[in-house]
Protein backbone atom coordinates (compact mmCIF):
# COMPACT_ATOMS: atom_id res chain seq x y z
CA UNK A 1 0.00 0.00 0.00
CA UNK A 2 1.24 3.24 -1.13
CA UNK A 3 1.03 5.89 2.23
CA UNK A 4 -0.03 8.70 0.29
CA UNK A 5 -0.98 11.00 3.08
CA UNK A 6 -1.45 11.32 7.39
CA UNK A 7 -4.47 9.19 6.85
CA UNK A 8 -2.67 6.20 5.33
CA UNK A 9 -0.40 5.77 8.39
CA UNK A 10 -4.28 4.66 10.02
CA UNK A 11 -3.55 1.53 8.14
CA UNK A 12 0.29 0.63 7.95
CA UNK A 13 0.38 -2.01 10.24
CA UNK A 14 4.23 -2.94 10.89
CA UNK A 15 6.73 -0.17 12.54
CA UNK A 16 10.31 0.41 13.06
CA UNK A 17 10.40 2.81 15.25
CA UNK A 18 13.83 4.93 16.37
CA UNK A 19 13.96 6.37 19.62
CA UNK A 20 17.52 8.40 19.35
CA UNK A 21 20.06 9.07 22.34
CA UNK A 22 19.22 12.53 23.49
CA UNK A 23 15.76 12.02 24.08
CA UNK A 24 16.97 9.00 26.31
CA UNK A 25 20.11 10.09 27.72
CA UNK A 26 21.68 13.16 29.25
CA UNK A 27 24.90 13.26 31.03
CA UNK A 28 23.81 13.57 34.95
CA UNK A 29 21.09 11.53 34.86
CA UNK A 30 21.44 8.41 32.24
CA UNK A 31 18.47 6.94 30.80
CA UNK A 32 14.58 8.32 30.97
CA UNK A 33 12.86 5.87 32.48
CA UNK A 34 9.60 7.90 32.53
CA UNK A 35 10.26 8.74 28.74
CA UNK A 36 10.46 5.13 28.04
CA UNK A 37 7.66 3.83 29.74
CA UNK A 38 5.48 6.31 27.86
CA UNK A 39 6.25 5.45 24.69
CA UNK A 40 6.27 1.38 25.80
CA UNK A 41 2.49 1.76 26.92
CA UNK A 42 1.84 3.71 23.50
CA UNK A 43 3.41 0.49 21.86
CA UNK A 44 1.96 -1.90 23.67
CA UNK A 45 -1.88 -0.28 22.94
CA UNK A 46 -1.15 -0.55 19.53
CA UNK A 47 0.12 -3.74 19.88
CA UNK A 48 -3.30 -4.52 21.04
CA UNK A 49 -4.63 -3.25 17.88
CA UNK A 50 -3.15 -6.04 15.80
CA UNK A 51 0.16 -3.63 14.82
CA UNK A 52 3.72 -5.07 14.84
CA UNK A 53 7.00 -3.00 16.06
CA UNK A 54 10.34 -3.03 16.15
CA UNK A 55 12.32 -0.48 18.44
CA UNK A 56 15.79 0.60 17.16
CA UNK A 57 17.23 1.87 20.26
CA UNK A 58 20.23 4.92 20.98
CA UNK A 59 21.71 5.10 24.25
CA UNK A 60 23.52 2.48 25.13
CA UNK A 61 26.46 5.07 24.85
CA UNK A 62 24.90 7.99 26.83
CA UNK A 63 23.77 5.06 29.90
CA UNK A 64 27.40 3.57 29.54
CA UNK A 65 29.01 7.62 30.49
CA UNK A 66 27.05 8.34 33.41
CA UNK A 67 27.53 4.84 34.78
CA UNK A 68 30.85 5.20 34.31
CA UNK A 69 30.90 8.43 36.17
CA UNK A 70 32.62 10.14 33.08
CA UNK A 71 31.81 14.09 32.64
CA UNK A 72 31.21 14.17 28.62
CA UNK A 73 31.13 11.65 25.74
CA UNK A 74 34.46 10.34 25.09
CA UNK A 75 36.20 10.44 21.42
CA UNK A 76 38.31 7.61 21.22
CA UNK A 77 37.08 4.41 20.16
CA UNK A 78 38.09 2.53 22.74
CA UNK A 79 36.53 4.51 25.27
CA UNK A 80 32.98 4.86 23.30
CA UNK A 81 32.98 1.14 23.06
CA UNK A 82 33.46 0.13 26.65
CA UNK A 83 30.76 2.53 27.60
CA UNK A 84 28.39 0.97 24.92
CA UNK A 85 29.52 -2.14 27.05
CA UNK A 86 28.28 -0.94 30.10
CA UNK A 87 25.33 1.26 29.12
CA UNK A 88 23.90 -1.69 27.04
CA UNK A 89 23.07 -3.53 30.22
CA UNK A 90 20.93 -1.04 31.89
CA UNK A 91 19.37 0.00 27.99
CA UNK A 92 18.27 -3.69 27.43
CA UNK A 93 16.93 -3.88 31.30
CA UNK A 94 14.78 -0.47 31.09
CA UNK A 95 12.62 -1.69 27.95
CA UNK A 96 12.07 -5.17 29.56
CA UNK A 97 11.03 -4.16 32.65
CA UNK A 98 8.52 -1.29 31.07
CA UNK A 99 6.92 -3.96 28.71
CA UNK A 100 6.91 -6.79 31.26
CA UNK A 101 4.43 -4.55 32.28
CA UNK A 102 2.21 -5.22 29.51
CA UNK A 103 2.87 -8.84 29.20
CA UNK A 104 5.01 -8.03 26.21
CA UNK A 105 7.85 -10.25 25.88
CA UNK A 106 10.92 -8.35 24.22
CA UNK A 107 14.42 -9.64 22.43
CA UNK A 108 17.86 -7.45 22.05
CA UNK A 109 18.97 -7.85 18.56
CA UNK A 110 22.62 -5.84 18.05
CA UNK A 111 23.45 -5.45 14.46
CA UNK A 112 26.08 -3.90 12.53
CA UNK A 113 26.45 -2.65 8.32
CA UNK A 114 28.51 -5.74 7.78
CA UNK A 115 25.47 -7.95 8.87
CA UNK A 116 23.23 -6.63 6.40
CA UNK A 117 26.05 -6.17 3.97
CA UNK A 118 26.26 -9.92 3.88
CA UNK A 119 23.91 -11.29 2.21
CA UNK A 120 23.95 -14.81 3.61
CA UNK A 121 23.88 -12.90 7.63
CA UNK A 122 21.02 -10.44 6.13
CA UNK A 123 19.08 -13.51 5.39
CA UNK A 124 19.75 -15.13 8.59
CA UNK A 125 19.47 -11.45 10.37
CA UNK A 126 15.66 -10.99 8.38
CA UNK A 127 14.36 -14.63 9.01
CA UNK A 128 15.22 -14.14 13.06
CA UNK A 129 13.24 -11.12 13.16
CA UNK A 130 10.34 -11.58 10.95
CA UNK A 131 10.12 -15.35 13.75
CA UNK A 132 10.11 -12.53 16.43
CA UNK A 133 7.50 -10.50 15.17
CA UNK A 134 5.45 -13.50 14.14
CA UNK A 135 5.64 -14.37 17.67
CA UNK A 136 4.23 -11.20 19.17
CA UNK A 137 7.48 -10.33 20.37
CA UNK A 138 9.04 -6.46 20.30
CA UNK A 139 12.84 -6.59 19.09
CA UNK A 140 14.86 -4.16 20.40
CA UNK A 141 17.82 -3.39 17.71
CA UNK A 142 20.95 -1.49 18.51
CA UNK A 143 24.01 -1.20 16.62
CA UNK A 144 26.58 -3.51 18.11
CA UNK A 145 29.07 -0.50 19.42
CA UNK A 146 30.99 -2.50 21.32
CA UNK A 147 33.01 -4.62 18.14
CA UNK A 148 32.27 -1.51 15.34
CA UNK A 149 34.85 0.98 14.68
CA UNK A 150 33.72 3.68 12.15
CA UNK A 151 30.29 3.36 12.74
CA UNK A 152 30.02 4.77 16.14
CA UNK A 153 32.30 7.88 14.89
CA UNK A 154 29.42 8.68 12.53
CA UNK A 155 27.00 7.52 14.68
CA UNK A 156 24.06 6.81 12.11
CA UNK A 157 21.42 4.45 13.87
CA UNK A 158 19.08 6.66 11.88
CA UNK A 159 20.32 4.29 8.68
CA UNK A 160 20.29 0.84 10.97
CA UNK A 161 16.94 1.95 11.92
CA UNK A 162 16.20 2.44 7.84
CA UNK A 163 18.06 -0.82 6.99
CA UNK A 164 15.96 -2.77 9.84
CA UNK A 165 12.78 -1.37 8.04
CA UNK A 166 13.83 -2.76 4.78
CA UNK A 167 15.05 -5.92 6.62
CA UNK A 168 11.70 -6.29 7.97
CA UNK A 169 9.72 -4.88 5.21
CA UNK A 170 8.12 -2.02 7.02
CA UNK A 171 5.52 0.46 5.77
CA UNK A 172 6.43 2.80 8.44
CA UNK A 173 9.81 4.28 9.79
CA UNK A 174 8.98 6.91 12.64
CA UNK A 175 12.36 8.48 13.55
CA UNK A 176 11.70 10.30 17.01
CA UNK A 177 14.02 13.04 17.69
CA UNK A 178 14.04 16.21 20.31
CA UNK A 179 13.25 18.14 17.43
CA UNK A 180 9.76 18.91 15.83
CA UNK A 181 10.37 17.43 12.67
CA UNK A 182 11.85 18.69 9.89
CA UNK A 183 12.08 22.74 8.94
CA UNK A 184 12.95 24.04 5.74
CA UNK A 185 15.85 26.04 8.18
CA UNK A 186 17.38 25.47 11.42
CA UNK A 187 15.32 26.56 13.48
CA UNK A 188 17.81 27.33 16.10
CA UNK A 189 19.38 29.57 13.73
CA UNK A 190 16.32 31.12 12.59
CA UNK A 191 13.19 30.98 14.25
CA UNK A 192 11.24 32.07 11.44
CA UNK A 193 11.74 28.85 9.45
CA UNK A 194 8.85 27.10 8.84
CA UNK A 195 8.04 22.90 9.52
CA UNK A 196 7.92 20.88 6.24
CA UNK A 197 5.13 18.64 6.44
CA UNK A 198 5.17 16.34 3.19
CA UNK A 199 7.21 15.44 1.14
CA UNK A 200 8.60 12.78 -1.20
CA UNK A 201 11.95 11.48 0.54
CA UNK A 202 14.08 12.36 -2.43
CA UNK A 203 12.94 16.15 -2.77
CA UNK A 204 15.70 18.21 -3.57
CA UNK A 205 14.18 21.27 -0.71
CA UNK A 206 15.69 18.13 2.01
CA UNK A 207 19.19 19.12 1.15
CA UNK A 208 18.96 22.42 3.02
CA UNK A 209 17.05 20.71 5.96
CA UNK A 210 20.05 19.66 8.00
CA UNK A 211 21.69 20.79 11.39
CA UNK A 212 24.41 19.95 14.25
CA UNK A 213 23.43 17.11 16.45
CA UNK A 214 22.84 17.41 20.33
CA UNK A 215 25.74 17.48 22.97
CA UNK A 216 25.40 13.59 23.76
CA UNK A 217 23.41 12.63 20.06
CA UNK A 218 25.48 12.21 17.09
CA UNK A 219 23.38 12.08 14.19
CA UNK A 220 21.57 14.82 13.34
CA UNK A 221 18.85 15.64 10.30
CA UNK A 222 21.43 14.55 7.49
CA UNK A 223 21.47 11.25 8.49
CA UNK A 224 17.84 11.10 9.29
CA UNK A 225 16.76 12.47 6.00
CA UNK A 226 19.24 10.00 4.12
CA UNK A 227 17.75 7.35 6.23
CA UNK A 228 14.48 7.63 4.86
CA UNK A 229 15.65 7.92 1.40
CA UNK A 230 16.92 4.24 2.32
CA UNK A 231 13.71 3.47 3.74
CA UNK A 232 11.83 4.60 0.52
CA UNK A 233 13.43 2.26 -1.73
CA UNK A 234 11.59 -0.55 -0.41
CA UNK A 235 8.62 1.64 -0.12
CA UNK A 236 8.54 2.59 3.36
CA UNK A 237 7.34 6.05 4.34
CA UNK A 238 9.23 7.69 7.20
CA UNK A 239 7.83 10.30 10.03
CA UNK A 240 10.53 12.48 11.59
CA UNK A 241 8.87 14.01 14.63
CA UNK A 242 9.10 15.30 18.10
CA UNK A 243 9.47 12.50 20.79
CA UNK A 244 8.63 14.59 23.78
CA UNK A 245 4.92 15.02 21.77
CA UNK A 246 2.29 14.12 24.19
CA UNK A 247 0.83 10.20 22.87
CA UNK A 248 2.98 10.92 19.45
CA UNK A 249 2.76 7.17 18.74
CA UNK A 250 -1.07 6.99 19.03
CA UNK A 251 -1.54 10.71 17.56
CA UNK A 252 0.14 9.51 14.11
CA UNK A 253 -1.48 6.24 13.96
CA UNK A 254 -4.76 7.89 14.23
CA UNK A 255 -3.65 10.37 11.06
CA UNK A 256 -3.18 13.46 13.10
CA UNK A 257 -0.70 15.91 11.82
CA UNK A 258 2.34 15.88 13.29
CA UNK A 259 6.09 16.26 12.54
CA UNK A 260 7.20 15.38 9.04
CA UNK A 261 6.25 13.09 6.44
CA UNK A 262 8.55 11.62 3.95
CA UNK A 263 6.84 9.21 1.54
CA UNK A 264 8.48 6.91 -1.29
CA UNK A 265 8.04 7.48 -4.86
CA UNK A 266 6.46 4.20 -5.86
CA UNK A 267 4.15 2.18 -3.67
CA UNK A 268 5.20 -0.13 -1.29
CA UNK A 269 6.02 -3.37 -3.30
CA UNK A 270 6.81 -1.38 -6.21
CA UNK A 271 9.50 0.38 -4.95
CA UNK A 272 11.14 -2.73 -3.34
CA UNK A 273 10.88 -4.53 -7.00
CA UNK A 274 12.56 -1.48 -8.78
CA UNK A 275 15.27 -1.89 -5.90
CA UNK A 276 15.85 -5.30 -6.36
CA UNK A 277 15.85 -5.13 -10.03
CA UNK A 278 18.41 -1.90 -10.25
CA UNK A 279 20.76 -2.80 -7.54
CA UNK A 280 21.72 -6.43 -7.42
CA UNK A 281 23.67 -8.58 -10.34
CA UNK A 282 22.98 -12.16 -11.32
CA UNK A 283 25.28 -14.71 -9.70
CA UNK A 284 23.57 -17.68 -11.43
CA UNK A 285 20.35 -18.66 -12.68
CA UNK A 286 17.49 -20.82 -12.57
CA UNK A 287 16.03 -22.93 -15.41
CA UNK A 288 12.34 -22.72 -14.66
CA UNK A 289 9.46 -24.62 -16.35
CA UNK A 290 6.55 -23.27 -18.24
CA UNK A 291 4.10 -23.64 -14.78
CA UNK A 292 6.82 -21.95 -12.73
CA UNK A 293 7.55 -19.22 -15.15
CA UNK A 294 3.54 -18.48 -15.18
CA UNK A 295 2.64 -18.50 -11.77
CA UNK A 296 6.15 -15.41 -11.68
CA UNK A 297 4.51 -13.42 -14.83
CA UNK A 298 1.12 -13.80 -14.19
CA UNK A 299 -0.06 -15.02 -10.69
CA UNK A 300 2.86 -12.99 -8.80
CA UNK A 301 3.80 -15.88 -6.56
CA UNK A 302 6.94 -17.39 -4.83
CA UNK A 303 9.47 -19.45 -6.76
CA UNK A 304 8.98 -23.14 -5.48
CA UNK A 305 11.75 -25.45 -5.93
CA UNK A 306 9.53 -28.24 -7.81
CA UNK A 307 9.03 -25.41 -10.91
CA UNK A 308 13.31 -25.16 -11.30
CA UNK A 309 14.65 -27.66 -13.74
CA UNK A 310 17.98 -26.59 -13.59
CA UNK A 311 20.62 -24.64 -11.61
CA UNK A 312 23.31 -23.02 -13.20
CA UNK A 313 26.70 -21.55 -11.80
CA UNK A 314 27.47 -20.92 -7.94
CA UNK A 315 26.17 -19.03 -5.74
CA UNK A 316 25.14 -18.29 -2.02
CA UNK A 317 22.44 -18.09 0.00
CA UNK A 318 21.27 -14.60 -0.17
CA UNK A 319 22.95 -13.97 -3.36
CA UNK A 320 21.05 -12.47 -6.68
CA UNK A 321 20.24 -15.19 -9.14
CA UNK A 322 18.19 -14.90 -12.29
CA UNK A 323 15.25 -16.82 -13.53
CA UNK A 324 14.99 -17.97 -17.17
CA UNK A 325 12.70 -20.14 -18.86
CA UNK A 326 13.30 -23.17 -21.08
CA UNK A 327 14.64 -20.86 -23.68
CA UNK A 328 17.20 -18.89 -22.19
CA UNK A 329 14.98 -15.67 -21.88
CA UNK A 330 14.95 -14.39 -18.01
CA UNK A 331 11.74 -13.97 -16.36
CA UNK A 332 12.64 -12.55 -13.58
CA UNK A 333 15.61 -12.15 -10.92
CA UNK A 334 15.67 -12.58 -6.86
CA UNK A 335 17.53 -13.10 -4.21
CA UNK A 336 17.30 -16.65 -3.12
CA UNK A 337 16.79 -18.82 0.30
CA UNK A 338 19.30 -21.44 -0.75
CA UNK A 339 22.70 -21.76 -1.81
CA UNK A 340 23.89 -23.39 -5.55
CA UNK A 341 24.68 -26.37 -3.91
CA UNK A 342 21.30 -26.87 -1.78
CA UNK A 343 18.93 -25.68 -4.58
CA UNK A 344 20.54 -28.53 -6.71
CA UNK A 345 19.50 -31.20 -4.35
CA UNK A 346 15.72 -29.68 -3.53
CA UNK A 347 14.49 -28.37 -7.50
CA UNK A 348 11.75 -30.74 -8.79
CA UNK A 349 10.63 -31.81 -5.55
CA UNK A 350 7.72 -30.48 -3.63
CA UNK A 351 8.82 -28.17 -0.69
CA UNK A 352 7.46 -30.52 2.22
CA UNK A 353 10.61 -32.88 1.15
CA UNK A 354 13.30 -30.03 1.93
CA UNK A 355 13.40 -31.39 5.31
CA UNK A 356 14.71 -34.48 4.68
CA UNK A 357 16.71 -33.86 1.93
CA UNK A 358 18.88 -31.46 3.43
CA UNK A 359 18.40 -32.27 6.85
CA UNK A 360 16.71 -29.16 8.34
CA UNK A 361 13.85 -27.04 8.25
CA UNK A 362 14.12 -24.16 5.48
CA UNK A 363 12.20 -21.56 3.74
CA UNK A 364 9.71 -23.26 1.88
CA UNK A 365 10.05 -20.92 -1.34
CA UNK A 366 13.32 -21.04 -3.32
CA UNK A 367 12.64 -17.33 -3.52
CA UNK A 368 10.19 -15.43 -1.77
CA UNK A 369 7.50 -13.49 -3.85
CA UNK A 370 8.54 -10.36 -1.78
CA UNK A 371 12.12 -11.09 -3.36
CA UNK A 372 11.60 -11.32 -6.88
CA UNK A 373 11.67 -8.76 -9.84
CA UNK A 374 9.82 -9.61 -12.95
CA UNK A 375 11.37 -8.97 -15.95
CA UNK A 376 9.34 -6.64 -18.62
Amino acid sequence: MQLTDRKALTHSNRWVIKIGTSLLTSVDAGLDQGNIDRWVEQVATLKQQGMEFVIVSSGSIGEGVRRLGWRQRPREVHQLQAAAAVGQMGLVQSYESAFKRFDIVTAQVLLTHADLANRERYLNARSTLRTLIKHGVVPIVNENDTVVNDEIRFGDNDTLAALVANLVEAETLVILTDQGGLYERDPREDAQAKMLRDLMADDPALRTAAGPAANFGSGGMVTKVAAAQKAARSGASTVIVGGRESEVLSRLRSGEVLGTLLRPGSNRMAARKQWLAGQLRGNGRLVLDNGAVEVLQQKGRSLLPIGVREVGGEFGRGEIVLCVDLDGEEVARGLTNYSAAEARQIIGKPSDQIESILGYAGEIELIHRDNIAVSK
